[in-house]
C-alpha cells in the first residue's frame, strides 16, 4: 500500500468559521466532511500568528525562536533542513501548488516541483516596514481593509481557482505513479481583501451572522502591549456598523469559496484512484480576529488569531474529536512518519510530534507555544497552552495574561492578577521558561531585525519601499 499525503492549507482561516468546529451558519461541507470522517483537533495552534514565521515552522517543524524567521521580512529560504528536503532525498515526489511565502524561486526549500507559487514581494524582501518596532511606525495600509469590500472577484480568488485547476490536473496524473507522494495544496483564501465571489457572498446576503463580541472599547481589556498593537493595526477604526456586517459576510463567503475549491481537489483525489492510499491534512497558517475584541486580521494571541483548524483524514483513521493541543510544527513529523516511517523523535513534548501519536494516546496537558515578533508589536509576545489554561507572556516586564479556555472561551476574564490563580500563573510561566527565555528570545529578534534594517540601507530607505496591506500577486 502506498502512503501518500495530501496537505491542504488555507490562509487566515479562523476555526470558529467552520461548520465542524461548531459554526451552524457557515457552509463548509467539504471541510466538515474531512473533520467528521477523520480526527478534528479542537486545540490546534499556529507557532506564530503571521504568515512568514508560521510557514517557516511548517517547513522545518521548529518554533520561531529556533528557526529565526521572526517577521514578514525574514523568510525561510532553505537555511534549515525541511521535512520536504528529507522526504525528497529519499526519492519521493514532494510537490507544492500555491502560496509558499518563502523567499524566491532561486532557493531550494525542499520541493521536487512547485507550481503557481507566491513568493515574497519586494524581490524576496517581503514587508520590511514591519522591522521598525522601536519606535513603531504608522501603518496607513490599515484603511484598505474596510475600503475594499465585495461581492466580486480579486486576483486572490482567481489565484485560488488556478491552484485548484493545477491540483486537479496533478492528481489525475497520478494513476500510474507507483511511489508515495506528498502534495501540498496551499490556497490564499479566506485571506483579505474581503471580497468574495458573488455566488458565495449570496449564501450570506440575507442571513444574520453572529455579531462580533467584546467590541465596546470601554469594556475591553487594557494592556500596554495590546493597546499599542491596536493603535498600529487599527483596521477597526475604518469600519462602521454596516461595513462590519459586509466584511463578515465576505469573510464567510470566502470560507465557502475555499471549501468549494477543496471539494474539487478531493473529488480529483477520488477520481485518481489514490484516495484509499492517501492521508489528508487540512489546516491554516493562522486565523483572523474577524472583528472580535474590536480587532481584524491576525498578529494577536487571542484564540481567533492564534488558533487554527486542523484535521486528519484517511485510511485507518477513525472519526473522533481530539483535545490534545497540537501545532503546525507537528505536520513535519506527521508527514515523515506517514511517508517514510522515519522521523526525528523529539524528547520534549512541545517539539514536532506525529499527530498519529495522539490518536490512541490523547494528551490534554501537552504544552504548545506560539510567538510574535513582527510589525505592530513593541516587544516579544509568547503564548503557552496547557490543559484548560492559556498564558500570554509579554517580554520586558509587561504584565502577563491568563485565561481559562474552558470557562471563558472568548477570553474576557484575565485571571493573571487574581490571587486565587497565582500558583497556576507561576507554573505556566515556569513551563514557558523551560522551553525558552522570553527576554533573551525577544532581544535576539530585535537584534536580528536591526541587522536587517542596516542591511537594507536604513529605515528611511525601507520606508520608501513598496508597502501593502496584503501581498500583491506579481
Amino acid at each position: 500500500m502506498k502512503n501518500n499525503v495530501l496537505i491542504i492549507m488555507s490562509d487566515e482561516h479562523t476555526r470558529s468559521v467552520m461548520g465542524a468546529y461548531g459554526n451552524s451558519i457557515v457552509k463548509t461541507p467539504a471541510l466538515d466532511r474531512l473533520a467528521n470522517e477523520g480526527i478534528r483537533f479542537e486545540n490546534a495552534y499556529t507557532p506564530s500568528p503571521i504568515c512568514i514565521p508560521a510557514r517557516a515552522s511548517f517547513a522545518t517543524g521548529t518554533q520561531t525562536f529556533e528557526h529565526g524567521c521572526w517577521s514578514s521580512a525574514e523568510p525561510y529560504f532553505g537555511q534549515q533542513e525541511s521535512w520536504m528536503h528529507r522526504i525528497r532525498d529519499k526519492g519521493h515526489e514532494v510537490v507544492s501548488i500555491g502560496k509558499l511565502h518563502y523567499r524566491s524561486a532561486q532557493d531550494d526549500v525542499g520541493f521536487s516541483e512547485s507550481q503557481h507559487v507566491m513568493y515574497l514581494a519586494n524581490n524576496g524582501m517581503g514587508w520590511p516596514q514591519g522591522l521598525q518596532r522601536r519606535p513603531l511606525t504608522d501603518f496607513p495600509g490599515a484603511a484598505e481593509l474596510a475600503a475594499e469590500l465585495g461581492p466580486g472577484e480579486t486576483g486572490y480568488t482567481k489565484y485560488d481557482r488556478d491552484i485548484t485547476a493545477a491540483s486537479v490536473d496533478w492528481l489525475q496524473a497520478q494513476r500510474s505513479n507507483d511511489k508515495p507522494w506528498v502534495l501540498f495544496v496551499s490556497f490564499i483564501c479566506p485571506h483579505y481583501p474581503l471580497v468574495a465571489p458573488k455566488a458565495f457572498y449570496d449564501l450570506y446576503r440575507d442571513i444574520d451572522l453572529p455579531s462580533a463580541f467584546d467590541t465596546n472599547p470601554a469594556e475591553q481589556l487594557k494592556h500596554p502591549v495590546i493597546d499599542r498593537m491596536r493603535e498600529f493595526w487599527n483596521y477597526n477604526d475604518y469600519f462602521d456598523e454596516q461595513s462590519q456586517i459586509e466584511g463578515l459576510r465576505n469573510y464567510y463567503g470566502l470560507c465557502s469559496f475555499l471549501d468549494d475549491n477543496v471539494r474539487q481537489v478531493l473529488e480529483a483525489l477520488e477520481q485518481s484512484g489514490e484516495a484509499d492510499n492517501t492521508q489528508i491534512i487540512y489546516t491554516s497558517d493562522h486565523g483572523d480576529m474577524i472583528g472580535n475584541h474590536g480587532i481584524w486580521c491576525k498578529s494577536y494571541m487571542y484564540e481567533d488569531s492564534v488558533g487554527i483548524p486542523m484535521t486528519l483524514t484517511g485510511p485507518g483513521v477513525e472519526s473522533s474529536v481530539n483535545k490534545t493541543p497540537v501545532s503546525l510544527i507537528d505536520i513535519a513529523a506527521t508527514v515523515e512518519s506517514f511517508v517514510t516511517g522515519e522521523y526525528c523523535r523529539a524528547g520534549q513534548e512541545w517539539k514536532s510530534r506525529p499527530l498519529q501519536d495522539f490518536v490512541e494516546s490523547p494528551n490534554v496537558d501537552r504544552v504548545v507555544i506560539s510567538e510574535y515578533h513582527d510589525g505592530g508589536s513593541p516587544t516579544g509576545v509568547f503564548m503557552l497552552r496547557k490543559g484548560v489554561w492559556k498564558l500570554v507572556y509579554f517580554a520586558e516586564q509587561n504584565p502577563p495574561l491568563l485565561f481559562n479556555m474552558e470557562d471563558d472561551p472568548q477570553e474576557l476574564k484575565n485571571l493573571a492578577d487574581n490571587a486565587d490563580y497565582q500558583s497556576i500563573r507561576e507554573k505556566l510561566i515556569e513551563a514557558l521558561f523551560e522551553i525558552l527565555d522570553p527576554e533573551l528570545v525577544s532581544r535576539n529578534a530585535f537584534d536580528d531585525q536591526q541587522k536587517m534594517i542596516e542591511k537594507l540601507g536604513g529605515i528611511d530607505k525601507i520606508l520608501q519601499m513598496q508597502s501593502f496591506n496584503h501581498t500583491p500577486l506579481e
